[in-house]
């Protein structure tokens, strides 16, 4: 790994996470945290600088400190804990990185990047692939949003690429991330008491553990293991999936299923109120869902998640508590009713029922 990482995005909850992770590889001599604002948290021996990568004091930052590795986390969806509006959010995704983009060109010492992006570039229509590869083309290009801005976010990443190709490059795509300090906009979803859903849809979701999220974006801002590459783009998700009914089930949350345009309205209403960033974008994502294929994680990046997608899943789900209908309360009530069925010997009724309904076929 390269002696000097610059890290942005280090207020964030992974950003500070990740920079406190990173100074214990033996290889790092230096980590320089960025951001806009002071971090709520500790970010133990790294040096944090305070500044706006939408301004173009960043490049004197990279030419200070003489680093080589940038990791770049501060795309974000803008959900909890940024402090700042949407337009300025997406202004930080966009311009921010532009601006940092800019500053690494022109820095003689920049060897490595590391971009944290997500699937949701892949879009989220009914025409859509059951699962998406890294080639996968979108139907159609996002309208707004966090997806939109990611987007735009890899094209720029691919035209510095181009400039610069001695610089190794690698553009992480995740899966919604989740775990116990999770302060994403689907976190804050799953958090609601009774979960808004599309009526008549019942989407495929992937999850990705936040330990998992620090170990490949380390393992993306190193060398390369003999046998592997880490540049390039690489999905990045636990195995299997998980349908939003299963999610509720497991959260103890009941689901409340409306008409889209009524799902709308309730969107809009909670974005008004705070108590979740319920964004058009995410509305389709429960409505149609997204998995994506995961094999080159493994041959080529020679990642190995830990926690598989239910496994991510039910570690977040212990961080928030019983929800209104606790899994194992609403199973020891379905066996009282069984028991009582079979107590009152309806069991053989039906038997006898579904006996005289086959001898009339």
């Amino acid at each position: 790994m390269g002696k000097v990482v610059l890290v942005t995005g280090a207020a964030r909850q992974l950003g500070g996470r990740f920079v406190r992770r990173i100074q214990r590889d033996p290889d790092v001599e230096r980590v320089i945290a960025v951001d806009a604002v002071t971090p709520p948290h500790r970010l133990g021996s790294a040096e944090f600088v305070r500044t706006d990568i939408r301004q173009s004091a960043i490049a004197r930052v990279l030419a200070e400190h003489a680093v080589d590795t940038v990791v770049h986390l501060a795309v974000t969806g803008g959900s909890a804990g940024t402090g700042g509006a949407h337009s300025t959010v997406k202004e930080t995704n966009v311009i921010g990185t532009m601006q940092l983009l800019g500053a690494c060109q022109k820095s003689p010492t920049v060897r490595r990047l590391v971009v944290k992006s997500s699937t949701s570039v892949y879009g989220g229509t009914p025409r859509d692939p059951a699962v998406f590869t890294e080639t996968t083309e979108p139907k159609s290009l996002p309208a707004g949003g966090f997806a939109k801005d990611a987007a735009e976010v890899e094209g720029y990443v691919r035209g510095f690429a181009r400039r610069r190709p001695d610089v190794a490059v690698c553009v992480l795509r995740f899966a919604n991330i989740l775990g116990p300090f999770a302060d994403s906009a689907l976190a804050e979803y799953f958090s609601i008491p009774v979960m808004p859903t599309v009526l008549g849809y019942d989407p495929r979701l992937q999850f990705v553990h936040e330990d998992d999220v620090l170990e490949v974006l380390r393992l993306a801002a190193r060398e390369p293991r003999r046998g592997t590459l880490n540049s390039g783009t690489f999905n990045i998700a636990g195995d299997g999936v998980l349908l939003l009914s299963q999610c509720s089930r497991r959260l103890g949350r009941p689901t409340l299923p409306l008409l889209l345009p009524a799902l709308n309205w309730v969107g809009a209403a909670l974005r008004a109120v705070g108590a979740s960033d319920f964004s058009p974008e995410q509305i389709r994502l429960l409505t149609h869902g997204r998995v994506v294929e995961t094999t080159q994680m493994r041959e080529v990046l020679g990642f190995e998640p830990l926690y598989t997608t239910a496994e991510t899943f039910a570690d977040f789900a212990r961080s928030r508590g019983s929800g209104l209908l606790p899994p194992e309360r609403v199973g020891r009530a379905v066996d009282r009713v069984a028991a009582m069925l079979d107590a009152n010997g309806l069991d053989g009724l039906k038997d006898d029922a579904y006996a005289a309904e086959g001898a009339k076929r």
